[in-house]
């Protein structure tokens, strides 16, 4: 693998200079499995020459070009808290160079920033040897750092973007990870490989889906970003929730931190959100059944 900006070391500094910020705010919280993997996978490996920056200038979104400015482009794969955005309109849009932001309809597929990625995979927490179903494979970066955790043929991945699980595939190839895609609808899981240790999901839901719980044992867990009705900084954002699965269907659990993600495909709809059962005040719990699917409520 060839870093750019200079070498292959100019990467694995920026990637430990990262880890020791992250660390520093306790995002690892004792994990070392986790800081490893950080510091080990090449992140630069699963982003793509030319990115989209999602920070919008005088209306106009810019484009990173790694074979025009590969040090910039190095920079902001390694910025923290900023994600860079892979996908626009599913495609549609080429990464010819920068959109205005009326030009299109939507950011639809990104690499997340480190700290989220972090954050999530802390949350999930994986042992090594678990059966993984991940929802989501993007750029296949998180694949990749699921598979350092658990083991070679412990991760199976669903992307239902065939060109986006095309460049996952090879990515991961690249580095010999060992890793099942599946090219599918996620909201469907992947019922072949059940049950699985866990399921994460790296794209919102609005709901959970019912057939997530049913693919998980007894006791094992899912993360995943689901929509809320809450404000931040001019928009709604999504709440990281991590459910525990009582191997019959059913799942309950709450919301850890407030996040940002892209919706699942056949999600993207607004609803509102009396009608999924959001409650206006308390300590927000998720649970899900296979009787009533998701309820979110106030906890006493």
């Amino acid at each position: 693998m060839n870093a750019v900006g200079g070498t292959v070391q100019a990467a694995a500094e920026l990637r430990e200079r990262v880890a020791a910020e992250l660390d520093g705010r306790g995002y690892f919280e004792g994990k070392a499995w986790l800081r490893e993997a950080f510091t080990v996978v090449p992140r630069e490996h699963f982003v793509p020459d030319r990115v989209w920056w999602p920070v919008a200038q005088d209306g106009i979104y810019p484009l990173m070009d790694r074979t025009v400015r590969p040090r910039q482009w190095l920079r902001a794969v390694y910025r923290t808290q900023q994600m860079l955005i892979t996908q626009i309109d599913d495609g549609a849009v080429r990464p010819a160079g920068p959109v205005e932001a009326e030009s299109f309809t939507a950011f639809t597929s990104s690499i997340s920033c480190p700290a989220v990625v972090v954050q999530m995979l802390g949350c999930f927490d994986p042992r090594e040897g678990d059966r993984v179903l991940e929802i989501g494979t993007g750029t296949g970066y998180n694949t990749a750092l699921l598979a350092h955790r658990v083991g070679a043929g412990k991760v199976t991945s669903v992307e239902i973007d065939p060109q986006v699980a095309d460049w996952a595939r090879e990515r991961l190839g690249g580095l010999g990870v060992d890793a099942r895609l599946v090219v599918a609808d996620g909201e469907e899981g992947h019922a072949d490989g059940a049950p699985y240790d866990g399921i994460l999901s790296t794209v919102a839901v609005r709901e959970v889906p019912r057939a997530w719980p049913e693919q998980v044992r007894a006791g094992g867990v899912i993360v995943t970003p689901v929509g809320t009705p809450f404000h931040w900084g001019g928009g709604t954002y999504d709440g990281l929730c991590r459910l525990v699965c009582d191997g019959n269907g059913n799942a309950e659990g709450q919301m850890v931190a407030g996040v940002t993600f892209m919706k699942v495909r056949g999600q993207r709809k607004e609803r509102p959100f009396e009608e999924l059962g959001w409650p206006s005040l308390g300590d927000y719990r998720v649970s899900v059944s296979r009787a009533a699917g998701q309820r979110v409520r106030a906890s006493p």
